[in-house]
């Protein structure tokens, strides 16, 4: 995908002797959702051991660093900061060390209305350590005048909107939570009298545990010594608004999420592409990771072969300090590597999940081009991004959006394609198993599930043909 960055992965155990490294372990298989910051909380039946820094897990954390983080249980969590900027202080998970109720905090999401929380809380006189949102739900928690841990939450849950994944931590339980939409993934695994969260299920895969459930919107689910309990917190609904994006990008291949497995999703996201952009060419090459398995259900649909004809570098650090001169296209090239036997002479079918602001794009296809390929045609597995996003996509200005500023035919243009297809909304909702009133959509349609004020001025008002 070009030009989008990942936000957030969480991960919870209760029940291990080795509730550390399983998190750690978690952490390393959700390091796609957030390379910026990581850390982990445990607790061994006394004393909240933390451990964060700046940075890949495979960075933070060595033998040493995992050994001191004793403990029966434990929270982790990988972040790409979408509220709050790139800072250690804004590392998490996030704790609060209370005589009446220490706990931990690890947030995937983005609250709509944390301005006026914010604002509210400091006229109350709260002083708050990060610039994160999740700080807010810490703050709305220890407010609470209830009793029992559930009432809190429910206390602090009533006073909060937007999109949240949440797994936190006390000195007796881990405890899951996802929002009333169900915007965010978590899932629910076991593995023998260990019980585990993750935000997506390879992580449960990696440690050997079997996926019970996901959560389900509006549930906090509670795990303690006396095994699972689970609370609604909010009216049953008929209509969710799981993120869209996820099946398209963010989540792994060989996760399930919202019910259904990854990669099968973008297998049929690539046949119904080449149902709707058919096109005569040589070969089909899929951009890693995210476009692999859609160009190969493109693949199978028009009897193209399929070739690998892009080799990703998973070795990239955030700290690789780029040249001045052709830094964007270094950069680039740094990433993904063309093979030239594979491209020169042919027609190529090169197949992505999205485009968000076209400089990859331009260059990549700039790269196809100088390794003979002899047509380039461009298809993505979504449809033109257009919309803002608040619920946790790095992408709240369409400004910076190409096809907010560009037609579909200016797009073809810039990027010097030979075509261009998207895949319609219609055509990408029917792919997903579940009905279309479950899912959002609303950075490629404009329809918020969640209305707030502020958002507006980042609406379309011309819409782009």
């Amino acid at each position: 995908m070009a030009g989008l960055k990942e936000y957030c992965g969480l991960f919870g155990v209760y029940n291990s002797d080795e509730a550390s490294l399983l998190t750690f372990l978690g952490l390393y298989s959700l390091q796609h959702r957030g390379e910026e910051s990581c850390g982990i909380i445990s607790f061994d039946g006394n004393t909240f051991n933390a451990h964060l820094g700046m940075g890949l897990v495979n960075d933070v954390f060595n033998e040493q660093a995992i050994a001191q983080l004793k403990g029966f249980q434990a929270i982790g969590h990988v972040r790409y900061s979408t509220t709050g900027s790139s800072a250690l202080r804004n590392a998490q998970p996030l704790f609060v060390d209370s005589n009446k109720l220490p706990v931990a905090l690890a947030h995937n999401g983005n609250l709509v209305n944390s301005a006026a929380l914010r604002a509210g809380l400091e006229q109350k006189g709260a002083i708050f350590a990060t610039t994160s949102d999740s700080e807010l739900i810490l703050h709305l928690l220890m407010r609470s005048k209830k009793v029992r841990i559930e009432d809190k939450l429910i206390d602090a849950l009533e006073k909060i909107k937007g999109a949240y994944s949440l797994v936190l931590m006390t000195k007796d339980a881990v405890i899951g939570i996802r929002d009333p939409l169900g915007f965010r993934p978590l899932c629910l695994g076991r593995k023998g009298d260990s019980i585990f969260l993750a935000s997506e299920s390879c992580a449960l895969d990696l440690v050997g545990a079997r996926l019970e459930r996901e959560v389900d919107p509006g549930e906090i689910v509670i795990i303690n010594k006396n095994g699972i309990s689970s609370i609604k917190f909010c009216p049953e609904r008929k209509s969710f608004a799981f993120c869209a994006f996820e099946h398209v990008y963010f989540s792994r291949p060989d996760s399930v999420v919202f019910g259904e497995t990854v990669h099968l999703v973008r297998e049929r996201l690539g046949v119904q592409l080449a149902k709707e952009h058919p096109v005569e060419a040589d070969a089909v090459v899929g951009v890693p990771d995210s476009g692999t398995s859609a160009a190969l259900g493109f693949s199978k649909q028009l009897a193209i072969p399929f070739e690998v004809g892009i080799i990703r570098n998973h070795y990239i650090g955030r700290t690789f300090i780029q040249p001045q001169q052709e830094k964007r296209e270094f950069g680039v090239k740094l990433k993904f590597n063309i093979l030239r036997e594979v491209i020169k002479g042919k027609r190529i079918i090169v197949v992505d999940d999205s485009i968000v602001r076209g400089t990859t794009s331009k260059v990549r296809v700039k790269s196809f081009r100088d390794m003979g390929a002899k047509e380039v045609h461009l298809r993505i597995s979504c449809p033109p991004h257009r919309f803002g996003c608040f619920y946790g996509i790095d992408f709240p200005d369409p400004r910076k959006l190409i096809a907010n500023e560009k037609t579909i035919k200016e797009i073809r243009e810039y990027l010097g394609v030979d075509s261009l297809g998207y895949l319609s909304l219609e055509g990408m909702l029917k792919c997903f198993k579940n009905p279309p009133s479950y899912y959002c959509a609303a950075c490629w349609s404009g329809a918020y599930p969640i209305k707030f004020s502020g958002a507006d001025k980042y609406v379309l008002e011309k819409g782009k043909k």
